[in-house]
C-alpha cells in the first residue's frame, strides 16, 4: 500500500469514531476484492472504499452545516433523511480536503447510500462493499447478497435495495426516491 493510503488513513482515524473507521477499513478492502473478482481498477476501488465515509463525523446536524457552508445543496429528501447527507459532504470532501480529483471515485462515494439507475461498476463495488463488509452486524439477505456480489454484482445491488427499501418500511422510516430507482432498475437481476 502506498503512501497515499496510509497518509489519508491517518487522517480519518483523527476524524471518525473507532467503529466508523474499523467499519471503513473493511469497506476498502472488501471493496478491493470486488474489483479483483470483477476486473475493475483496484487502485479506484481502495480509494473509493476508503474515502465513502470521510463525512461521516460530527450529527447529522453539524453535516447539514457543513453542507450549507460549503454551498453543498442539499434536496428535500436528504434534509428528511440526515443519515444520506454524508455520502454528498464525503464526495466534496475527497476532492477538496483529501486531494482526490477523479471523477469516478468521487461519484462512487456520492452514490455509495443509495445507488442509482446505471452504475459504474466502480459505484457498484462501493455500493455493494458497504452493504456487506464483514463488520456488519447480520441482518435478513445478507448472506445472500454476499454471495451475489462475488458472481453476479447486479443482482447483489437489487438484493441490497430491495433489504434497505424493506428495512426502511418497517421502521416507518422514509426512503429516498433514487433508491426506489435503483431497485426498479435492478429489480429484473434480483432472480438470477
Amino acid at each position: 500500500m502506498d503512501e497515499r493510503y496510509l497518509e489519508i488513513q491517518t487522517l480519518l482515524k483523527k476524524n471518525l469514531k473507532k467503529e466508523r473507521y474499523e467499519h471503513t477499513l473493511g469497506v476498502m478492502y472488501t471493496a478491493a476484492s470486488l474489483a479483483m473478482c470483477h476486473s475493475a481498477n483496484l487502485h479506484q476501488a481502495m480509494l473509493a472504499g476508503l474515502l465513502h465515509d470521510c463525512g461521516k463525523y460530527g450529527t447529522s446536524k453539524e453535516q447539514i452545516e457543513r453542507c450549507k457552508e460549503k454551498e453543498i445543496s442539499l434536496t428535500d429528501a436528504e434534509r428528511m433523511m440526515p443519515s444520506l447527507v454524508h455520502a454528498k459532504l464525503g464526495a466534496y470532501l475527497a476532492e477538496y480536503e483529501y486531494g482526490i480529483a477523479d471523477d469516478e471515485i468521487l461519484s462512487a462515494i456520492r452514490f455509495h447510500t443509495t445507488g442509482r439507475p446505471e452504475m459504474t461498476l466502480l459505484e457498484k463495488i462501493i455500493y455493494i462493499a458497504d452493504y456487506i463488509e464483514p463488520g456488519r452486524r447480520e441482518i435478513p439477505g445478507l448472506s445472500a447478497i454476499r454471495a451475489a456480489a462475488f458472481h453476479n454484482i447486479d443482482r447483489a445491488v437489487a438484493l441490497s435495495a430491495k433489504g434497505t427499501i424493506e428495512y426502511l418500511n418497517t421502521a416507518g422510516k422514509p426512503i429516498d426516491a433514487m433508491t426506489i430507482e435503483t431497485y426498479a432498475y435492478y429489480k429484473k437481476e434480483e432472480t438470477k
